[in-house]
C-alpha cells in the first residue's frame, strides 16, 4: 500500500509541474474553449476518468493483498 501511495504522490507531483509550464504558454482552443463553457466538460471527463483508474487500481491492490495474505 506505501508503494502505491508514493506512485500516486510521484504521479500527482508530476502533473502539477506540467500543469505550471503549461500555463506558460498561450493557447487559442483553450481560450475557445472556455469561451464556449466546454472547457469544464472535458475536465469534468478527465476528472472522471482519473477517479476511476485510481480506485480502480486501489480495489485491485486490496484484492492482490488479500489473495497473498490467503496463501
Amino acid at each position: 500500500m506505501m508503494q502505491l501511495k508514493k506512485i500516486i504522490g510521484s504521479l500527482l507531483l508530476v502533473m502539477l509541474s506540467v500543469a505550471g509550464n503549461a500555463q506558460e504558454k498561450e493557447v487559442q482552443m483553450g481560450d475557445v474553449m472556455r469561451d464556449n463553457g466546454r472547457i469544464y466538460v472535458v475536465v469534468a471527463v478527465l476528472l472522471t476518468i482519473l477517479i476511476g483508474l485510481i480506485l480502480y487500481v486501489i480495489r485491485l491492490d486490496k484484492k492482490i493483498t488479500r489473495l497473498e495474505k490467503d496463501k
